[in-house]
């Protein structure tokens, strides 16, 4: 879904370079998702992007303080949204 909304390759969210910063951007962005709306653990979205789990920490600090900006924060609710909206999707 985040590659798909920030027009990034899904290769490069989990690519092990650092990449362009769109893509390291759109890659905090999925670690973030990941852990505060789908409760996945920092160690295994870690394994899943091939980064370790303080990166991962890093990832989401880093985005929650980008929601101080009211547009960043109105658009983050709408992937949480929809995101929430495709897991009640699958389980109907």
């Amino acid at each position: 879904m985040v590659a798909r909304e920030k027009h990034v390759p899904i290769r490069l969210l989990v690519h092990d370079s650092r990449c362009r910063a769109d893509a390291a951007r759109a890659r905090q962005l999925a670690m973030y998702l990941a852990h505060v709306v789908k409760g996945i653990s920092l160690t295994s979205i870690g394994a899943a992007f091939g980064r370790d789990r303080t990166t991962v920490s890093y990832a989401c600090g880093l985005i929650e303080d980008l929601r101080d900006d009211a547009r960043f924060d109105a658009e983050l609710d709408r992937l949480e949204t929809e995101l929430n909206l495709l897991a009640e999707q699958r389980h109907d």
